[in-house]
This record gives C-alpha cells, structure tokens and sequence, in this order.
C-alpha cells in the first residue's frame, strides 16, 4: 500500500509541476487511484507542504487566464472558483490580479463583434445585454458599454444607427 502512495505522490507532482491544480482536483485524483480518502488527504497534505499545490496560485493564474483569454468578467470566474471550493478571501485576492482595462477592453471587443453578428435585429440591445452578462460582467459594466456600441460614443467600435443597421 505504501508503494501505491509514493506512485501516487510521484504522479501528482508530475502534474503539479505542468500546471496549476486546485486542492480539489487533486483530492479528487489522488483518492481516485489510491481509494483511500485519508490517504488521498495525506497526499495532498505532502503536495502542499512541499510547494507543489497552492490554492492561491491556482486561484490568481485561473482569474488571469480566463479574464484575458475566455473573456470572462468577476462574477463568471468568483462562481467557477467557488465552486472548486476555493475560499472567498483567495478569491477575492485573485481578482485583484485582473488587469481591469485589458478586462474592459476584451468586453468592448467582444460585444463589437456579437453587434455585427446580430446587425438588423430588432432585438439586439437585448441580446448584447444577454451576451455580455452571461459572460460574468457586471449589468453596469455592460449597459455603459453597449449604449456606447449603440450609440456612437465609441470611435473605434461600430456603431448602429437608429435604424438598427451598423454606421460605416
């Protein structure tokens, strides 16, 4: 049985080691091979106290990745994160790592691009509302982006007109 825990210990660094992992996940893993819970908890124990597993760095390269990569806002990754389990104050820190005008502007980009989708649709204040909420943003952040969209106060962003079709 030893054996099984130092393969397992062996794998899990190997893991640890490529990327990020969250205590969870890695709970998950180790009691998955070995089939012992307290063997699992002691695994993880060992990982942590070794430097392997860090709910902190997991939680600040999660909130970067996904803010400049997926294009998520605050609330979409504060959900995810707690959801692995990840304590609110290390939440809480992590978004503070978010580069908050990168994070704007990967909204604005994204709501441009979702504008020009939907151009001459009736609906597409609602829809741009929807897009960009379900991505985790803010109704503030949203609203005072796509009014600008709609209504011209952006130049570098397409604007729509009255008539709903996109200004040149």
């Amino acid at each position: 049985m030893e054996n099984d825990v130092a393969k397992t210990l062996d794998y899990l660094r190997k893991l640890c080691s490529a990327r990020e992992y969250c205590v969870r996940d890695i709970r998950d893993k180790a009691e998955k091979r070995l089939g012992n819970a307290a063997e699992a908890d002691e695994v993880v124990r060992t990982l942590q106290q070794e430097g392997y597993l860090s709910e902190q760095r997991y939680a600040s390269a999660f909130a970067r990745d996904k803010a400049a990569i997926s294009g998520w806002g605050a609330y979409k990754i504060r959900y995810q994160l707690s959801s692995k389990g990840i304590p609110a104050g290390i939440i809480e820190q992590s978004l503070k790592d978010i580069d908050g005008e990168k994070a704007e502007e990967k909204l604005r980009r994204s709501i441009a691009s979702k504008c020009a989708l939907l151009k001459g649709d009736p609906q597409i204040k609602i829809k741009l509302l929807k897009f960009a909420l379900s991505r985790g943003y803010s109704y503030e952040e949203v609203n005072k982006v796509v009014s600008e969209i709609l209504h011209g106060k952006n130049e570098d962003l397409p604007q729509i007109d009255g008539r709903g079709d996109l200004c040149p």
